[in-house]
């Protein structure tokens, strides 16, 4: 059975997430309500340098990470004298986030303001390209907030699932990808064939720890903690080909907008992890949000690499027992001449003795 089937009543449809990043405001409600309901041990969280980004990714205790991407817009730059910071990512000196206040930060949605520019002004959506933008205190700078909350993808060709040895992954009748603690050993191989890094080993335990798309509460007719706790409905749940729908719907109604970056992710079945159930609504690249542009599961190429190696296998076995037949038939052969030159070399002795016995 492949990785995309899936066990369970024949009529449940399969699940997930749409992150609509254009909505995010970075509350991370969804990291609380994660770890709330999952009994997640806390984070060794601490100063990162990195805007209001505490976690920096996900990880065997992280399954919900809210990402805070900072970009310079044009116009006044931060430390040309104006704006009082010196790197462009609203920070002080200290690492903390400036003194600068919020621009008005709406939706990204059709003829929605996202925020004020450095001048003042209102700035429109179509102009910036989307996000939550702010200003410092001084209105010397202008950043773009770029927002969003990862999460596990529960691929539909789930690296982590194909090499796990002992069965600890198994496949839900919902479509995601659940990790058995009582059943893991800790091998470790998952966490190299996960094509996002996702799935880790939770420190001083040795085991892997993920998003399990709250199966417990799915098995109870709730939908997850995260999409349930999110004030902007950012995090959209419900059946996978609904939401495809409506993510694309969404990307038509900010293109008109004047937001030509939004773009789907993870949403394409024919992509290298055979569409993700965890998508997502981007406002810039995926590599501006720490995703990969193009993740491959690393099982992918296994079949064929069977196939090869089998086709190998046969070519040197039929090799070497060609050369057996033929080692063979060379032995066999070999007395037989033995034997036929011996009786010529008799018959010519004979013929020599009969000649010299006439001469006498």
């Amino acid at each position: 059975m492949t990785t995309a089937e899936r066990p369970g009543p024949a009529l449940q449809p399969e699940m997930g997430f749409f992150t609509d990043t254009s909505i995010c405001i970075g509350c991370k409600a969804c990291e609380v309500a994660c770890k709330e309901w999952n009994r997640i041990p806390v984070d060794d969280m601490g100063l990162t340098g990195m805007s209001y980004d505490n976690t920096q990714g996900l990880g065997g205790s992280t399954w919900r990470h809210v990402a805070f991407v900072e970009q310079p817009l044009p116009g006044r730059t931060p430390g040309d004298g104006h704006g009082g910071h010196e790197h462009g990512h609203g920070h002080d000196e200290h690492g903390h986030g400036g003194h600068g206040s919020h621009g008005s930060g709406g939706h990204g949605g059709p003829g929605a303001d996202l925020g004020h520019g450095g001048d003042g002004r209102v700035v429109a959506a179509g102009e910036l390209g989307g996000g939550q933008t702010a200003t410092t205190g001084d209105g010397g700078s202008r950043l773009r907030w770029l927002m969003a909350s990862d999460v596990c993808k529960h691929c539909s060709r789930a690296g982590c699932l194909d090499v796990c040895p002992t069965g600890a992954l198994f496949r839900t009748e919902f479509g995601s990808v659940v990790v058995q603690q009582d059943v893991c050993n800790g091998c470790g191989y998952c966490v190299s064939a996960c094509p996002y890094g996702v799935i880790d080993q939770r420190p001083g335990d040795g085991r892997v720890f993920k998003c399990t798309l709250c199966y417990d509460r799915l098995g109870d007719g709730m939908e997850p903690a995260c999409a349930k706790a999110c004030p902007t409905r950012s995090i959209q749940f419900g059946p996978l080909e609904e939401l495809r729908a409506r993510a694309r719907e969404r990307v038509g109604e900010l293109h008109r907008a004047g937001v030509g970056e939004a773009r789907l992710y993870g949403e394409d079945t024919e992509d290298g992890v055979g569409g993700d159930h965890a998508f997502f609504l981007l406002l810039d690249e995926p590599e501006v949000y720490g995703l990969p542009p193009d993740p491959v599961v690393p099982t992918r190429d296994l079949p064929d690499m069977w196939r090869h190696a089998g086709l190998a296998a046969l070519t040197l076995l039929a090799g070497v027992t060609a050369a057996f037949a033929l080692g063979r038939g060379e032995t066999r052969r070999a007395p037989r001449t033995a034997a036929r030159r011996g009786a010529a070399q008799a018959v010519r002795r004979a013929a020599r003795a009969g000649k010299r016995g006439m001469g006498r």
